[in-house]
């Protein structure tokens, strides 16, 4: 039995392709692991709010000397990290907007990755503080991105691999549906997302 953490940054609801594969590959998890629980967090509908002032104040002020206004600036990113904590398996929905991630993924990301708490510096350098998370990135596009011409301007696996192995979480598998605007790919695009989902 799993916990499964899904996080959901489209906006497109039940139209969505990266929701659709992400319900895919936790499908897939549920039958390999019966009686698996999942928690869904819809970044959209439940936004994180844009970092501010009193965020960043809040989270350099050690827990002790945090007033009432601090504990309310650090509870979004206090229950983020939580739950990903308590997750064994994270499932990520990420939709490629204009080459890069949705505003509310990136909103999201900026409330896990806190220093002292998902990554430290030493004299070495930086090192993830959330180890033995599996990852399964649900990426969806209208272009091709994984192989030909257009590759390089895919920001989101990347950006994605980077900043989460910065927090530890390095054990990162990407699925994709791609090719859903383009006549002939399509149709098939979303079958063959699903087709390819296989977990390791």
């Amino acid at each position: 039995m799993k916990k499964i953490l899904h996080i959901i940054s489209s906006p497109r609801g039940g139209a969505s392709l990266s929701i659709q594969l992400g319900n895919a590959i936790i499908d897939k998890i549920k039958a390999e692991y019966p009686g698996s629980t999942v928690k869904e967090h819809n970044l959209v509908t439940k936004q994180f709010p844009h970092l501010e002032e009193s965020h960043i104040t809040s989270f350099f002020t050690p827990a002790e000397s945090r007033t009432l206004a601090n504990i309310a600036a650090v509870k979004h990113s206090d229950e983020a990290i939580q739950e990903i904590l308590d997750a064994d398996i994270i499932v990520i929905g990420a939709p490629l907007y204009n080459f890069s991630i949705h505003s509310s993924l990136k909103a999201w990301i900026d409330h896990i990755v806190r220093a002292g708490v998902t990554f430290k510096y030493d004299e070495t350098g930086a090192h993830g503080l959330i180890n033995e998370k599996k990852i399964y990135i649900a990426l969806s596009s209208g272009g091709i991105y994984s192989e030909g011409p257009w590759k390089p301007f895919d920001f989101v696996e990347p950006y994605l691999k980077h900043i989460l192995g910065f927090i530890g979480l390095t054990d990162i598998t990407i699925f994709r549906v791609e090719g859903t605007n383009i006549p002939g790919v399509k149709d098939t695009a979303l079958e063959k997302g699903i087709e390819s989902i296989v977990l390791n």
